[in-house]
């Protein structure tokens, strides 16, 4: 409303503003003549016409007539009406002092030498005086009124107001930004650090954890701002789960080395990493087995584009092959990570690194032998495919040619070109699979097996397979899409009370798939260990409570969020499998673990493929699943439940 009404008086015509300064100094000489008869006689006397004091008959409105005659003429003389207030300064108020200095010595004239009849002499001195400090006062609080800096003032005030957790360096770097970017105002700091509590920081007080629930009330914050980078995850969690009882938004900011140099802005703040919620340790990668089979070497990724393979294309640029070759059927996805990994390569040791982009499906066989042809890449990893259930579900025939078809394409001019090592991603889905998806990836881990078993095939290429479940943050998985509802307003839905999934982070999983395979002598199906199942309605009551609100439901009718379930999907179970049978070994590494599984032998399984083609020509669901579980007999299809 304040702000409103500033940038109207700016808007104002110049005559309108020339006019009301005019009253202004107007309103002021009758002002300062009353005070300044005050302070003469000790009593206050009306500002016209004859009266009678203690002392003597007073005539003030001479005084009047003369102060208002005498002072608007010199003051348009001096230009004080061709200023404008937000404008004066120092040099302004000069030219007030020697306008109104001017108007003194005229009035001392009148008043105090020659003096006239009803006015005290002194009123010639006491006047004037009283007049430059309310013209010069009136100027300077009109400038500050409506002078940027009053408007930042006010703007600031409007601001959402935050809190820092954590006043080191990150919480430094951050109040910074912030403060350059004028999008939130800091309050102040929380540390845990006895030594720094009590402290000011840059003009901002540090406060100990125990006063947050009285900052955030009596301030009125809006968000915590988490700036602990370097601390242990254990300790992060922590202190999430104490804020969490505030109700109050949690975010979290880049890397401390961006922060330091100078790329991000208040926009890269950005809303907690799922890991936060779900309490996971995260394993560190061995950094050898990393290295392995990617270093100066030509790394291939298909569905680069996706939520896993550009994960897993960001993780291989980390270890310095000599070229990554991307494979992406979307024009918008190849073009998003080619960008990205462009721009990495430019802060990489390696700056000789080149990444090749290929517009094209992995069911295109001209596609594929022209990059082994020109390219001919050293280990592949595979991990395009058509993974939306519900879609998949839809689009039964082109989920299956993408998903097995593609695989078998891939897999043969793999053997043809004596490709060195080939990984498939699959997933927990294809286990005792349920829907059309889970299956696809069922068929897909078969063909992988089944040229793995193949003699002629396995002499020169690697084959093996890597299967995990949900990839958090990914286009398949829920957490993006409870930010947009719980961003909305509103409802977050559920299928089921009781579904359960494994969840892992994508840079987590990259990093164990590219461990794993160097590990594979050939047929194996690592399993990635996803550690405990997570209930999705618990994750969801989560990322509500670390936004700052509350959970709607019949005991609190009042609360800002509210769960709706609405059945579960064509093919969706309520919990998921990482294995099929009960042979499950231990790797050397902790996370991963390695079965053997039922396979169709390589000759068999082209035939069977042969035939499964006709039956996709039909375009018959009927027809098509029938089909499916000749070949995997574990298929069970179910309808919403």
């Amino acid at each position: 409303m304040i702000i409103s009404r500033v940038m109207f008086v700016l808007g104002w015509p110049r005559w309108l503003k020339r006019l009301s300064a005019l009253s202004l100094d107007f309103v002021l000489c009758i002002f300062t003549t009353w005070v300044a008869f005050y302070l003469r006689l000790g009593v206050w006397v009306k500002v016209w016409g004859e009266q009678l004091t203690p002392d003597i008959l007073v005539k003030p409105d001479s005084v009047v007539i003369a102060a208002i005659i005498i002072s608007l003429p010199i003051f348009a003389f001096f230009g004080l009406y061709r200023e404008i207030f937000r404008y004066s300064g120092w040099p302004a108020f000069l030219t007030i002092a020697r306008a109104v200095g001017l108007y003194g010595l005229i009035f001392i004239a009148i008043f105090t030498i020659f003096g006239v009849e009803g006015v005290p002499r002194t009123i010639g001195l006491i006047q004037p005086l009283l007049f430059l400090f309310a013209v010069g006062g009136s100027r300077a609080l009109v400038s500050f009124w409506l002078s940027n800096s009053y408007r930042e003032q006010l703007l600031l005030g409007g601001l959402p107001k935050v809190l820092i957790y954590g006043a080191g360096t990150a919480g430094r770097e951050l109040a910074t930004v912030i403060r350059n970017s004028k999008k939130m105002q800091v309050v102040g700091f929380i540390d845990d650090d006895s030594a720094l509590q009590g402290s000011v920081l840059n003009g901002l007080k540090i406060y100990k954890p125990e006063k947050l629930a009285i900052l955030v009330d009596t301030h009125e914050i809006s968000e915590i701002l988490l700036a602990i980078p370097s601390i242990g995850h254990a300790k992060r969690i922590e202190i999430i789960s104490k804020l969490s009882k505030l109700k109050i938004s949690i975010r979290t900011l880049p890397s401390l080395h961006d922060i330091a140099s100078g790329k991000i802005t208040v926009s890269d703040i950005h809303d907690l990493e799922i890991e936060d919620l779900l309490g996971r340790d995260l394993v560190i990668p061995n950094a050898a087995l990393l290295a392995k089979n990617i270093y100066n070497k030509v790394v291939l990724v298909t569905g680069a584009g996706g939520s896993i393979g550009s994960e897993l294309s960001r993780q291989i640029l980390q270890q310095n092959p000599t070229q990554i070759i991307l494979i992406e059927q979307s024009e918008y996805a190849l073009y998003t990570i080619k960008q990205e990994l462009s721009k990495a390569v430019l802060g990489n040791t390696n700056k000789y690194l080149s990444i090749i982009p290929v517009l094209g499906s992995v069911r295109s066989e001209s596609v594929v032998r022209r990059v082994f042809e020109n390219y001919s890449p050293h280990i592949i990893f595979h991990a395009a495919a058509y993974k939306h259930v519900p879609l998949v579900e839809s689009n039964i025939v082109e989920g299956l040619l993408n998903n097995v078809y593609g695989t078998y394409n891939l897999a043969k001019l793999v053997c043809e070109f004596k490709v060195p090592n080939f990984v498939f991603i699959s997933t927990d889905k294809a286990v005792r699979p349920t829907n059309v998806m889970g299956v696809s990836k069922r068929l897909g881990e078969m063909v992988v097996q089944a040229f793995a078993n193949d003699l002629s095939a396995s002499s020169s290429t690697i084959f093996s397979i890597v299967r995990f479940g949900n990839v958090l943050g990914s286009s398949g998985s829920v957490v993006p899409l409870f930010r947009k509802q719980i961003k909305d307003g509103g409802p977050v839905t559920l299928t089921h009370p009781d579904v359960t999934r494994f969840f892992m982070m994508a840079s987590e999983a990259a990093q164990l798939v590219i461990q794993a395979s160097t590990m594979a002598r050939g047929g194996e199906i690592f399993i990635l260990d996803m550690g405990q199942p997570v209930k999705v309605l618990d994750l969801a009551k989560k990322m509500i409570q670390l936004s700052g609100l509350e959970l709607r439901n019949e005991k609190n009718q009042m609360g800002d969020i509210e769960i709706q379930f609405i059945g579960l999907r064509p093919g969706e179970k309520l919990y998921e499998e990482l294995v099929i049978g009960e042979n499950l070994q231990q790797t050397d590494h902790s996370q991963i673990m390695k079965a053997h599984e039922f396979f169709i032998p390589l000759s068999n399984l082209e035939h069977l493929l042969e035939d499964f083609q006709a039956v996709l020509a039909s375009y018959s669901d009927v027809q098509v699943k029938e089909f499916i579980r000749k070949i995997v007999g574990e298929y069970q299809p179910q309808s919403s439940g």
